[in-house]
């Protein structure tokens, strides 16, 4: 899931055709891989972690049901890599794509139109949606307005006349879905209830998601600038960005090793630390444009790290 001095424009009532074929640069390899890049497969981590952290939050109270397990990795990967195609159309819609250093976008790049990539994310969001109805009907039906909740978040965030990913709040939005309630709700599919300890503990996988968002908006601050699109990254500028990452990280291990209070293994996490001296050094160490790239792969291999040692540390 991905904020002016002015508002972002409006989103077109019609979706506008492909952009003719040469007018950007399109990435490399054929159609599967031009769509397998689109749906941001490398960044699922984010997701996937704090799935597993909430998952091990109610490890205590029984063995994990892999039926919700599986039920819950379709409702959060539907949503997910729906949203991901979501933001793709709406973005490109806008030529907020045209210009992008990082991998390129199926509708900036000309390599799909706006109208298939609108109905490839909403296709997603179906069977996101599919997976809700049956854990409302097997857990909460609670989970009917979870549902709405992330269909909304997630179309908004760059999409409708007014998005709020392009008003610098982008970050908070990450913190939220990829954070608390990713945990939160992991942790109350599997219990039925909501266990005091899924809110602190989504607190640092918030933090790291925001990292990971932080290094996407770090390198695009010039093209985003130029589009309109006032990211966190935008807003502070270049160098209190990096900052504003180190800070991240750091929080992140400081409130899940806080954690050890009631998990005393959660401390594990600590083990992670390590991986993220190389996604510091690049991001401090003042690297731009296309060079921050290996930074925000590295950030992903950090979160996957991390969650998996905390996952460990607070199920045993």
């Amino acid at each position: 899931m991905t904020a002016p001095s002015s508002p972002a424009p409006s989103s077109p009532a019609v979706p506008s055709p492909a952009p003719a074929p040469g007018r950007h640069a399109r990435p490399p390899g054929g159609a599967v891989r031009a769509w397998l890049v689109g749906a941001r497969l490398k960044t699922l981590p984010v997701t996937l972690a704090p799935i597993a952290v909430g998952t091990a939050v109610a490890v205590p109270d029984g063995l994990p049901d892999g039926r919700r397990t599986a039920l819950t990795l379709v409702f959060a990967l539907g949503f997910v890599l729906g949203t991901n195609f979501l933001n793709d159309y709406s973005d490109g819609i806008r030529g907020t794509d045209d210009h992008r250093l990082g991998p390129a976008r199926l509708v900036g790049s000309g390599r799909a139109s706006p109208r298939q990539v609108l109905r490839h994310g909403l296709a997603l969001y179906g069977v996101a949606v599919a997976a809700a109805v049956v854990m409302a009907v097997t857990v909460s039906w609670w989970l009917l307005g979870l549902a709405a909740v992330c269909a909304l978040g997630g179309w908004f965030y760059t999409g409708g006349s007014r998005p709020y990913g392009y008003r610098s709040l982008g970050d908070v939005s990450i913190f939220v879905y990829h954070g608390v309630i990713a945990v939160c709700a992991t942790a109350f599919i599997q219990l039925g209830r909501l266990p005091l300890l899924a809110l602190p503990a989504g607190v640092p996988m918030g933090l790291l998601a925001c990292a990971l968002l932080t290094t996407n908006n770090l390198r695009d601050i010039p093209t985003d600038t130029e589009a309109g699109k006032v990211t966190v990254a935008v807003r502070l500028g270049e160098g209190r960005t990096r900052i504003y990452y180190a800070l991240l990280v750091a929080s992140a291990f400081a409130s899940a090793a806080a954690l050890a209070a009631a998990r005393p293994w959660a401390l594990l996490v600590l083990g992670a630390a390590p991986v993220a001296v190389r996604p510091l050094r690049r991001v401090l160490g003042g690297a731009r444009g296309r060079d921050l790239i290996p930074a925000l792969e590295h950030t992903c291999w950090l979160l996957l790290a991390f969650g998996t040692l905390l996952t460990t540390g607070l199920a045993l």
